[in-house]
């Protein structure tokens, strides 16, 4: 059984890490070969979905103000989820302070979700490029521009970005989390196209979207199974690796906050992998992404449990490996791997009960 349980582990430690090898020598120095039209100037709607977010809605407005993206050629929509805060009355006093800028404040009776919220406020956009962004993620100046320019590649669906954590203590410990993680997304990029997105900033070719019917109300991560249902039409959906955006982490229950994010990633792949008519070129990348994701994470605890039952009957191959795993928590890299993990098993079994469709405002 202990010999058993270390192979387990060492399969689930060493095919992520043949992955992650493989595509940062393969795949991430491939060159993009995008073909860009410097003269792509579509109008662009950006949807802002808020709920109690008085305290950050006035700076997330100035810093869509500020972006260099012309004026005339955007507006703002925000869909506000029943907020009691004051926040819609902020966003009116600011669009009345910025009249040269198309704002539409929507206003929501219930809160039933972000991407209600966002099939919603879509009924009333009319751009050629739809961009989804939060209120809690701040844009450099440039960050729109770049995303557009990225959508005149005719081939291009889809385009997201890289996030930098904002905060203290957690957001350093997310910081080592996101340093393999964006490798992941930029090679997968480069490669086809990353079945995983970030709401900060996704934005879809709105054709595109009208096509695989918006954003679906009944999983969570509705960014990323939009931008996979689009890449199944035929088209890429990509993270470049120079589109950066700063991201609020939450101080208090960080863990619930990547619980949950864990469990809309699950969620969708599950769904993801039912497809039956995937790129090729694609394929490969959901399916060893849909392992990591719903198989890998089983492994280290099926180990787990039999390394401890193995402890009970006094094996010494057991006490070495849990030591070796216990020392090997002060290293910065597998530590953060070790919580991926966790979190990802215990949003699986979360998922059982709730989808955490609507979740309880955390603040950041």
């Amino acid at each position: 059984m202990d010999l058993l349980a270390v192979a387990l582990a060492g399969v689930h430690f060493a095919l992520p890490l043949a992955y992650y090898l493989y595509v940062k020598a393969r795949w991430l120095p491939k060159p993009w070969n995008l073909k860009l039209d410097e003269n792509y100037r579509p109008k662009v709607t950006i949807i802002l979905p808020t709920y109690n977010e008085a305290k950050l809605i006035k700076a997330r407005l100035d810093n869509l103000y500020g972006q260099d993206y012309p004026k005339n050629l955007m507006e703002i929509i925000v869909i506000d989820s029943n907020s009691n805060d004051g926040t819609p009355e902020i966003v009116e006093r600011w669009a009345k302070q910025h009249s040269e800028l198309t704002l539409k404040l929507i206003r929501e009776e219930a809160r039933r979700g972000k991407a209600h919220a966002l099939n919603h406020a879509l009924k009333y956009a009319n751009g050629e490029i739809i961009v989804i962004a939060d209120a809690d993620a701040f844009w450099p100046s440039d960050a729109l521009s770049k995303a557009v320019m990225i959508l005149s590649d005719p081939s291009i669906g889809a385009v997201s970005c890289l996030k930098r954590p904002l905060g203290s203590g957690i957001a350093g410990v997310e910081g080592s989390y996101r340093r393999y993680y964006n490798v992941l997304r930029i090679a997968e990029s480069k490669a086809y196209s990353t079945p995983i997105f970030h709401g900060e900033l996704a934005a879809f070719k709105a054709d595109l979207l009208k096509d695989v019917g918006g954003f679906p109300s009944d999983i969570g991560a509705d960014d990323s199974y939009t931008a996979t249902k689009i890449v199944l039409k035929g088209f890429r959906a990509i993270i470049p690796e120079d589109l950066w955006i700063d991201e609020k982490v939450p101080e208090e229950n960080y863990l619930s906050w990547r619980i949950r994010r864990a469990q809309h990633l699950i969620q969708h792949f599950v769904m993801s992998l039912r497809f039956r008519e995937v790129p090729s070129k694609f394929r490969r990348i959901l399916l060893i992404e849909g392992y990591l994701h719903l198989v890998n994470p089983w492994l280290l605890a099926v180990a787990a449990i039999m390394l401890l039952f193995a402890l009970l009957h006094h094996s010494i191959i057991a006490v070495a490996t849990l030591t070796l795993g216990l020392m090997l928590l002060t290293f910065k890299p597998y530590r953060t791997w070790i919580t991926a993990q966790l979190c990802l098993i215990v949003g699986a079994i979360r998922n059982l009960y709730t989808k955490e469709i609507v979740w309880a405002k955390q603040i950041k």
